[in-house]
């Protein structure tokens, strides 16, 4: 295989990893670190650092979006990522030493959570009935997004849990290079109650600062090779601009099972090919 049917192969896989990072929130991550590793046989932490740069692109092309059409709540994403920005330096410190096999399976096990949780049926609109947050009032964090009725309010629940989980989600990003994304979207949608259009498109918003902060670790190490990020990027976030027209219409259940297929099968794959040492 010739360098230019390679490129070719690696950006078409990575459309349809950033067209399904941006529907589920997972900013295509999820989707690049096994296929590099496990199909290309590329080396994890190279594999890593591409992924943080296309998380990046991603995070730039269907937030925008998101944000235009009002699904997007900058005020959680603002403040949540203090969280993740911290936790992401720490994880990104901490790749740097663990062996593959160590970070395959955290990834696997990571991910088959992840799937679990977004299977369960969850009633969208049951924190309406509850009171206000008191910490959530205090920061305004509540909010609405649209519908096909008319906007459609929510309230925000659980904050300092949202918040704690956020900094694990920032450990994993940095760890294995997936924006955190999976983490991210079931810490806003279960722990703090909000809507998942609005849980995928908020941590659409916020991946991207994630992944900047630990993959100027990653590119100091020399773990992001131009060759191989350029074509993974772009084929990203073309993806993801083309998942961006398609949430708006999607219906949420099916958002929620496309979720946990994927990483339910990333996730099973990670884990047997770190316990056959093939990473």
């Amino acid at each position: 295989m010739n360098i230019d049917v390679f490129t070719a192969i690696i950006a078409a896989a990575s459309f349809c990893a950033g067209f399904l990072g941006s529907l589920t929130g997972l900013g295509g991550g999820v989707v690049i670190v096994p296929l590099l590793t496990l199909a290309f046989g590329v080396d994890m932490r190279y594999a890593i650092g591409a992924s943080l740069v296309s998380v990046i692109a991603t995070s730039s092309g269907a937030a925008a979006a998101y944000v235009r059409e009002g699904y997007t709540n900058i005020r959680i994403g603002m403040f949540l990522e203090i969280a993740t920005t911290i936790g992401a330096l720490v994880g990104a410190v901490l790749a740097t030493w663990l062996p593959a096999k160590v970070i395959g399976i955290v990834f696997g096990l990571v991910l088959l959570h992840s799937a679990y949780l977004s299977a369960m049926k969850k009633d969208e609109h049951h924190a309406l009935n509850q009171p206000p947050d008191r910490l959530a009032g205090l920061l305004r964090l509540d909010g609405s997004y649209p519908g096909p009725d008319g906007p459609r309010t929510y309230r925000v629940r659980n904050v300092p849990a949202g918040f704690g989980l956020m900094g694990l989600a920032g450990i994993l990003s940095g760890l294995l290079g997936i924006g955190s994304g999976a983490v991210k979207v079931i810490a806003m949608d279960h722990a703090m109650q909000i809507p998942f259009k609005v849980s995928t498109t908020t941590s659409n918003f916020m991946i991207g600062v994630t992944a900047a902060a630990s993959a100027g670790i990653y590119l100091s190490r020399g773990y992001v090779a131009p060759g191989l990020a350029m074509p993974v990027m772009l084929g990203v976030l073309a993806g993801s601009l083309t998942g961006a027209k398609v949430l708006t219409t999607a219906r949420t259940r099916t958002l929620r099972l496309a979720f946990g297929a994927v990483v339910a099968v990333l996730g099973i794959e990670m884990l047997y090919n770190s316990a056959m040492g093939r990473l």
